[in-house]
């Protein structure tokens, strides 16, 4: 029997409608529960073949344990060790290598030294920074964003310099991202799940949270829906999120990668629309059919993105080669 489980937290409308999908398919030797988690024994499998994680980030414990499942075996959606190294900043510059648009962006020292450190820790630092270059380069109006982290938490709009020194002063010992504003004639989101399967909604961020997915949405052209989607789908194999949400600005026609490291994205029926809702529940449970089917007790299921995977394989290429010279 292979059994599919979902750790969750607050959330009360997608986990149980999740499991009562998968169990709803009837498929031969698969069933799905809301997971249950009591000891974790370092090196010791769990009772789970595939584990679909929407708390980890929250909760490190649960981090350390889905860890630990996957190195027993377990396929754990999404792969804890990539969630655990990737953030913003890398994923942007990710997205600069496989010819996605994203919005031009620095990453900048926290403005207070972090516990335990003082200037001594941080001499190999220039100061100051060369402000004119980077206010220059990113421009103003702009976003100021924690490099890692989501939730919409500690993000500003300066307007100006002058703005942006106020702001930095509030921002302590956070890493943070200056992000060029992207003013947008058009904003979507999309979930994309198993890497293949992408939902693509219409989406006003300066709405009020409960009333960003936009009812009644007028009609996309062809030719820029097919631009997202072939944005979405190369973010998502180079990355190798398989329960992922894309954030797109379009400006001039060109969609802008705005915020896309969304390993536990939004799928409330509140927030999120009954047709939206619907479509999630679907991919999701098929997705974990899918890899279930595909489980190899003992073995290795995580998935991890393509890019990584091929740029380790070419410096273990360009190593090799100097060896043998």
């Amino acid at each position: 029997m292979k059994k599919i489980g979902i750790l969750f937290g607050q959330e009360n409308t997608f986990p149980q409608a999740f499991v009562d999908r998968v169990n709803s398919k009837k498929e031969r030797g698969i069933i799905a529960e809301l997971a249950q988690v009591n000891v974790v024994e370092q090196g010791k499998p769990t009772q789970y073949d595939v584990l679909i994680d929407r708390i980890s980030q929250d909760i490190p414990f649960y981090r350390a344990y889905l860890k630990n499942a996957a190195l027993g075996g377990t396929a754990v959606i999404n792969n804890p060790f990539w969630w655990s190294a990737d953030d913003k900043f890398f994923n942007n510059a990710i997205a600069t290598k496989i010819g996605v648009a994203v919005p031009k962006t620095v990453i900048l020292p926290s403005n207070q030294h972090p516990p335990d450190t003082n200037a001594n820790s941080m001499r190999n630092l220039e100061y100051p920074l060369d402000w004119e270059y980077i206010f220059n380069y990113v421009g103003f109006p702009a976003f100021f964003k924690p490099f890692a982290g989501g939730g919409w938490k500690n993000v500003y709009n300066p307007q100006n310099k002058n703005e942006f020194f106020r702001d930095y002063h509030d921002t302590g010992t956070l890493v943070m991202l200056l992000q060029e504003a992207i003013d947008f004639t058009e904003y979507f989101r999309c979930y994309c799940l198993d890497r293949r399967e992408v939902r693509i909604m219409q989406y006003d961020p300066k709405q009020p949270h409960h009333l960003r997915y936009v009812q009644n949405p007028k009609p996309i052209e062809a030719k820029l829906l097919q631009k997202i989607e072939e944005g979405v789908l190369k973010i998502n194999n180079a990355l190798g999120y398989d329960f992922n949400t894309v954030e797109f600005a379009v400006r001039d026609g060109v969609p802008y990668a705005i915020d896309f490291g969304n390993p536990a994205p939004d799928a409330d029926i509140n927030s999120v629309g009954e047709e939206n809702f619907e479509w999630v529940v679907e991919a999701a449970a098929n997705m974990a059919i899918h890899r279930a089917k595909k489980h190899k007790k003992g073995e290795n299921n995580l998935t991890w993105g393509d890019f990584v995977s091929s740029f380790s394989s070419n410096q273990k290429l360009k190593s090799n080669k100097k060896r043998n010279k």
